[in-house]
């Protein structure tokens, strides 16, 4: 092709490889390239699924852990519309990844004020690689998990009731269930006890990780609501989880 645009005089228009964002895969550091993150979002995450519920920052470390830690299988509960499991759809696509996507949401008969109703999950709907489920989000990420063929290099992302119960609950069932999988959790930013609002991710967060063996490092948003935080863990690493 290009041969030809040459004979006819045009200007060949270089084709740009596909690169890899993830840097420093070989040691226990979490880096990556920013400009390929930030291009792909702007020119790609943004004008599918807007700044919200997530903000550039929080857009920004979801695909980060992706394109960093690798996942082959990504659980996700809060379902809604399907947004975050878009996100991470457009993510594998983008950068060549081989990613198995269940996304879980309430039953139809559970009355909840976030539950999406018809519109659930639509904007993954029919897409290669992402599973929709309803239920209990951890037990059905259990449940799946446990029937695998072959172990899996698993991301959960944690978005649905953002109640303390409900999150230290789904924290103390991952680390326990799948010990070695990755975490990443919505709405973590911690506003002052006083306010009352958005105070029971951050507390769970903040007590699981003192009463599991596993050690997690961590990276969070800390300008605003609503606020992500990421429990990772890399390979050849001694450095304990930041702050414990």
């Amino acid at each position: 092709m290009d041969r030809f645009r040459r004979l006819l005089g045009l200007a060949v228009v270089p084709t740009r490889a596909k690169q890899d964002p993830a840097m420093n895969v070989h040691c226990g550091e979490f880096e990556v390239n920013n400009w390929l993150v930030s291009e792909f979002v702007l020119n790609t995450l943004v004008p599918i699924v807007g700044i919200h519920p997530f903000p550039l920052n929080e857009l920004v470390l979801m695909v980060a852990a992706v394109c960093r830690l690798k996942p082959d299988r990504i659980y996700e509960w809060g379902t809604h519309l399907g947004k975050s499991a878009r996100v991470f759809y457009e993510t594998a696509r983008h950068f060549g990844l081989d990613v198995e996507i269940h996304s879980v949401d309430l039953p139809d008969h559970v009355i909840h004020q976030e539950h999406p109703g018809h519109q659930r999950g639509m904007l993954v709907k029919g897409l290669q690689g992402v599973h929709l489920h309803q239920g209990d989000g951890l037990s059905v990420c259990l449940d799946i998990q446990a029937k695998a063929a072959t172990p899996k290099h698993t991301l959960i992302f944690i978005d649905g009731d953002h109640s303390y119960a409900s999150v230290r609950r789904e924290l103390a069932g991952i680390m326990t269930g799948i010990p070695e999988a990755h975490i990443l959790l919505h709405d973590t930013f911690f506003q002052s006890s006083e306010s009352g609002y958005n105070v029971g991710p951050y507390r769970a967060i903040s007590e699981a990780i003192t009463e599991t063996d596993v050690r997690y490092r961590l990276l969070s948003t800390q300008t605003g609501l609503p606020g992500m935080t990421l429990l990772y863990q890399l390979p050849q690493t001694s450095m304990t989880l930041a702050g414990k």
